[in-house]
């Protein structure tokens, strides 16, 4: 099939430049063909954020969209930041990039679908349940669409009897908006050398949960943010609380993935938060409604990539324009899109977008807003790489002082080169789950609505099958069954060998790219499994 234009990821990003080409072709009397893959099953189905969102792009994009029914429906009308001890809760200041007035606290799952609503009245072809599996080039090396996957192979690889061939996806641009740590922009990225130059991209991971409370503990457009207890002070981590529409509080806890301590797990870390007397109180009596995890990007400003490549760009958390002390990402990604639309849709009018880099994208980003407000902000998160009270210190600086105009500008490092031998780092202890306010992974990965094929091959590869036990758990004891949310990954008796083997339960990952980010020897590269399959979201 031949397009135009094909978009890779039905997020966001991917679905604001489908909307945007389409009506600058509206506009200018022309037909602009437009096409998006989704992975998910459904539009929305692998969308996961906190969220609060900054409504600064999509007043852009659709200036009426009160009227055409976004929902947005949960102003943000409280902002409380708290510090955590063990037992302790103490209210600090707001920083100023926190504030949420003129924000609305939302299911970004939900505001996806109306997005893809909004983009097939346009006439945008959407095809959920397709993945992207591999990257097409034509003759001279540019990007000539994509390829979605087969379906129906069998575990080792072979066709089974409900194979099908994937479809080959060709354009005259191709913009990859396939999240955080996209398996097709990693591989981009290594062809083009996009990240030269520039600094690693970091990461942390979102755990998340959605509850409803009893109505006397609900407060609509409440924002809780908090730092400190459970995590140490070196370790970049803190939560959110949420108050949505109908009794419903969105939390969640973030960990930076630079953190040390192999044995340190991210989500018992977060389960043990909800423990806390200021903040099980929320929960005691309430009933959790879903569950999830999403790797993030954390790099900012100096981690941004080269955007453009000979018949594509990158658009979204694809290119890392999360803003992270704000919070926020959904507007930058958003604006990119936006962006990344109206300078194809330009190369398409001069007839010269097929297979041709369209540079200008970069540059039309450079005179956004995106591009200070990510400057200004650019040395908060890496401030935090000395410990928590310099990043506060340091933050406060930077903020009121320097007002994010200092004229250094602090560099990022590979998440995977920070983790410590075990033997150099303390063991944790954490309490079991108390099945009122805590649980344990599998209960927690039955409420993502979780679902892949198990006769297919597995999409987690391992590049060296003996790195597992003769390194990971040698050296570092086995920390890929602490860093994956989801119960994946666990080392088993191997009667074989009379030693220990690691064994990838697939069919439970929920699609987060933890394991891909945090392998200490980089030998689990994730790539697409079928289309459709992984989460299914209901409201996150």
């Amino acid at each position: 099939m031949e397009f135009d234009v094909v978009i890779v990821g039905g997020g966001p990003s991917g679905l604001s430049a489908a909307i945007r080409l389409k009506q600058l072709a509206q506009a200018d009397g022309a037909d602009v063909s437009v096409c998006v893959i989704e992975k998910g099953s459904e539009i929305g189905a692998h969308i996961l954020s906190g969220a609060v969102i900054e409504p600064r792009a999509l007043n852009e994009l659709i200036p009426d969209w009160k009227e055409k029914g976004a929902p947005l429906n949960t102003p943000a009308t409280d902002d409380n930041f708290l510090f955590l001890t063990k037992t302790k809760a103490f209210k600090l200041p707001t920083p100023p990039q926190m504030h949420g007035a003129g924000n609305y606290i939302v299911s970004l799952g939900n505001v996806t679908r109306w997005l893809g609503q909004q983009a097939e009245e346009l006439g945008v072809e959407i095809y959920p349940g397709f993945a992207g599996a591999e990257v097409l080039y034509d003759d001279t090396g540019a990007v000539r669409g994509v390829a979605t996957g087969d379906m129906g192979l069998t575990r080792d690889g072979e066709q089974g009897p409900m194979y099908q061939p994937g479809m080959e996806l060709l354009a005259k641009q191709t913009i990859f908006a396939e999240g955080c740590r996209g398996s097709l922009a990693k591989q981009l990225t290594d062809k083009y050398g996009l990240r030269d130059g520039v600094d690693p991209q970091t990461y942390g991971i979102g755990i998340k949960e959605l509850w409803e409370v009893e109505p006397s503990k609900h407060q609509p457009g409440k924002v809780v943010h908090t730092i400190g207890w459970p995590v140490k002070t070196d370790t970049y981590g803190g939560s959110f609380l949420y108050h949505l529409e109908n009794n419903q509080v969105a939390v969640g806890f973030v960990i930076g993935l630079d953190y040390a301590n192999p044995h340190l797990s991210p989500f018992d870390e977060f389960q043990r938060f909800k423990t806390h007397p200021e903040i099980r109180k929320t929960f005691e009596g309430g009933r959790r409604i879903a569950y999830g995890a999403r790797a993030l990007n954390e790099g900012g400003f100096q981690s941004i990539p080269k955007l453009t490549f000979p018949g594509g760009v990158t658009i979204g958390c694809s290119a890392g324009f999360l803003n992270v002390p704000k919070i926020k990402g959904t507007h930058t990604a958003m604006k990119s899109g936006m962006v990344a639309a109206e300078a194809i849709f330009e190369a398409l009018k001069a007839d010269a977008a097929a297979g041709k880099e369209v540079t200008a994208y970069t540059d039309m980003m450079k005179k956004s807003w995106v591009w200070p407000e990510l400057h200004e902000v650019r040395n908060i998160r890496p401030s935090f790489h000395k410990g928590l009270l310099f990043g506060l210190g340091y933050s406060a600086l930077s903020t009121y002082v320097f007002k994010g105009k200092e004229p250094w500008t602090f560099r990022n490092h590979d998440d995977h080169t920070c983790l410590r031998p075990a033997s150099e780092m303390p063991k944790i202890e954490y309490p079991k789950p108390d099945g009122v306010v805590s649980f344990d992974k599998l209960s927690s990965v039955f409420l993502s609505s979780t679902n892949h094929e198990e006769d297919q091959p597995c999409h987690l590869t391992l590049k060296n099958k003996d790195v597992p036990v003769g390194v990971n758990l040698k050296v570092f004891d086995g920390p890929e069954q602490r860093f994956c949310p989801a119960g994946v990954y666990e080392y088993v008796d191997d009667a074989a060998t009379n030693g220990k083997r690691l064994q990838i339960n697939a069919q439970n990952c929920v699609h987060c790219k933890t394991c891909d980010i945090k392998d200490p020897t980089q030998n689990i590269n994730w790539v697409v499994p079928q289309g459709g399959e992984g989460p299914n979201y209901p409201n996150m």
